[in-house]
């Protein structure tokens, strides 16, 4: 049996790191001092989430979650941010990808925009033109700048967009990827997990609009279909529609 913190990469053991209990202390207090905010200063407390993010990448590296007889990191989150540990991650990567200059000014734009920051940074490395997007990053509306992000990464324009969160039992998650993997090989492995969920939703809202017979439900869900399937299959459907008529 592996002992704690004795993980193993290639078989090998890893030694965790000395715990600096002291350290480790004033650290978890930190975060817990952030954390107990109340909820009429939310503002307030978003404006250490810089500081939020250095503290969580210390607890990581250090294993400070030891002190707290925790085994592992996740657990140590799972604590800490009960609702959603994905906001501590993203944290953590701004933290760790904005440089020191661009964070001392993230106070004035917030987490979001730093969260989509960090995206340009992934994607330009070393070249990363910090002053320009910190510019864009507090002139612009929330919504308008990740629209200028998404611009640039993709290349093309892009519609509005929303991340849905809602949570599967492991028992189900099987049928969901093989679904979604299904879904992405008609579609094309360029195409989004949304793309591809989309196309198993409107697949469906079609079968059950043809039952029930409502008409234009069925036309909107067809039509939404079509519009998803790469150019080839969607002359093969035409075709296919021709021989009927």
């Amino acid at each position: 049996m592996i002992g704690l913190g004795t993980l193993t990469t290639n078989g090998r053991p890893l030694v965790a790191p000395k715990l600096n209990r002291r350290r480790a202390s004033f650290v978890l207090a930190k975060i817990d001092e952030i954390l107990a905010w109340e909820q009429g200063v939310e503002h307030e407390r978003d404006t250490r989430f810089v500081e939020l993010g250095r503290y969580l990448c210390e607890v990581r590296a250090g294993q400070y979650w030891r002190l707290d007889n925790l085994g592992s990191f996740d657990e140590f989150l799972e604590k800490r941010f009960p609702e959603s540990r994905r906001k501590a991650y993203y944290l953590m990567a701004i933290h760790e990808h904005l440089p020191r200059e661009a964070r001392r000014e993230l106070k004035k734009v917030g987490w979001t925009k730093a969260t989509e920051l960090v995206k340009v940074a992934r994607r330009q490395g070393q070249k990363f033109d910090c002053a320009t997007w910190l510019h864009r990053a507090k002139e612009l509306p929330k919504e308008q700048f990740k629209l200028e992000v998404e611009r640039y990464l993709t290349g093309s324009e892009t519609e509005p967009w929303e991340i849905l969160y809602f949570k599967v039992y492991k028992s189900q998650l099987p049928v969901i990827e093989q679904a979604l993997e299904a879904a992405a090989l008609m579609l094309g492995t360029d195409k989004s997990r949304g793309y591809c969920l989309e196309m198993i939703c409107a697949d469906f809202l079609g079968g059950v609009n043809a039952i029930e017979g409502d008409q234009k439900a069925l036309l909107l869900a067809v039509s939404r279909l079509f519009s998803l399937l790469p150019s080839p299959q969607q002359q093969e459907f035409l075709h296919h529609i021709q021989t009927l008529v």
